[in-house]
């Protein structure tokens, strides 16, 4: 590979691994400082609410600048929200506004930063590498999400979680030190008003009948998915044996995905989208397991096969949008993707005690995984996901070879 994208993917490496690191350091921080659950709760929200809004905009802001440029600004800002994390807590000090607005803050570049990536990416490598590059970045970050918490939680313990804040703020400064030294550059035009540029994102969704229903078939698959994450959760401490039957489902899950986008690294079907909502289908069988036989070893098999198909979805669904959207929008699109996730998954979590309460959790989790296996078979009724080949259509952009003598 390129050496840009190994910049890129060392960068990303260690700012997941930090994010890891973050993850540990709030929960033990909030509940140490007598926030509890409520509190944290209402951090977590925060973020969410800042993703939802600022995610728009994120892609709006990567279409017109450089990339990169958005991608360092992004990690700037939060280098300072884990820096301002490390030493509120390092003073013994607890405000919850002030954890709000931090929170928020970092989720809100955040949501500048993953288009600006999305339409970086296919400029590092050539278009017949690009399903190996995402699904390499896909191993990286799934390796990253057991090893980071795993780290911070031995850091935490040993130091406090104010170390896992800066080792956190650390991370982004490599990311961002990465991202400055890459060399290539996206030919950007002029500028109209934001939500022109914001309603041109749409119209080349609104093309594709495959991505049209890929991004419904989203939005009704994380409601569901939202519903289902909250339960087993519950299954796994009351039926299956506690936090340590959690832990090793989140491992399961890990390693599902790993080898899902292993999957993808060296299988290329021809036609991507058919496979990968094919492979999709098979996350109904992780729900599934939770109700029948219920066993914890089924559970975990269950997590492997479904996260498997999982991630080399993930895999073939951004190949195709890289392959098949022109370039120039590919920061918009990509942040409408977003988007349905941010706003559906917490829709199925709010949704699932109600649901719980009133039909009992085996019905509700049979339910949702009929739900699941129907999103992901309706789309191969879409003419654009059948017809769909690994060739692109549309003009991919010059390959960083073409232009790197005009940046030195």
């Amino acid at each position: 590979m390129l050496s840009d994208f190994r910049l890129l993917a060392t960068g990303q490496t260690l700012s997941w691994v930090g994010n890891g690191f973050q993850t540990v350091a709030l929960a033990v921080a909030v509940v140490k400082a007598g926030g509890g659950a409520g509190d944290l709760g209402l951090v977590m929200a925060s973020s969410v609410v800042a993703m939802l809004i600022c995610s728009l905009f994120g892609g709006v802001w990567a279409d017109r600048l450089q990339p990169q440029h958005v991608m360092v600004g992004s990690d700037v800002v939060r280098l300072f929200g884990a820096g301002a994390l490390a030493v509120m807590f390092l003073g013994h000090g607890y405000h919850l506004a002030l954890l709000c607005t931090v929170a928020a803050i970092s989720a809100g570049a955040g949501s500048f930063f993953s288009p600006a990536m999305s339409a970086l990416k296919p400029l590092l490598v050539p278009a017949e590498r690009r399903q190996q590059a995402n699904a390499t970045l896909s191993m990286l970050q799934t390796g990253s999400s057991v090893v980071g918490p795993a780290l911070g939680g031995v850091t935490v313990a040993a130091f406090g979680a104010p170390a896992g804040f800066a080792v956190n703020a650390a991370s982004f400064l490599a990311s961002m030190a990465a991202a400055l030294l890459l060399r290539v550059r996206a030919e950007r035009g002029p500028h109209e008003s934001m939500l022109t540029e914001m309603r041109a994102g749409w119209r080349e969704i609104s093309k594709r009948d495959w991505l049209v229903g890929g991004l419904f078939a989203a939005t009704t698959y994380h409601i569901a998915n939202g519903v289902i994450l909250v339960l087993v959760q519950v299954v796994a401490i009351q039926r299956l044996g506690g936090a340590s039957a959690a832990g090793f489902i989140a491992s399961a899950e890990g390693l599902g995905g790993f080898l899902g986008a292993g999957l993808g690294l060296r299988f290329r079907p021809r036609h991507p989208l058919r496979a990968g909502w094919l492979t999709l289908t098979l996350m109904p069988v992780w729900a599934l397991a939770y109700v029948w036989p219920a066993a914890l070893t089924a559970v975990l098999a269950g997590a492997v096969i479904g996260y498997a198909g999982l991630f080399f979805f993930d895999v073939a669904w951004e190949t195709a949008i890289q392959d098949h959207v022109p370039h120039r929008a590919l920061g918009r699109v990509a942040s409408w993707d977003y988007l349905t996730s941010f706003l559906a998954m917490p829709i199925g979590n709010a949704l699932a005690g109600p649901l719980s309460q009133a039909y009992g959790i085996n019905r509700v989790l049979v339910a949702c995984a009929a739900v699941l296996l129907l999103s992901a078979l309706s789309q191969l009724a879409v003419p654009g996901v059948r017809k769909m080949t690994r060739t692109a259509t549309e003009p991919a952009p010059p390959h960083p070879a073409e232009v790197a003598e005009t940046v030195g």
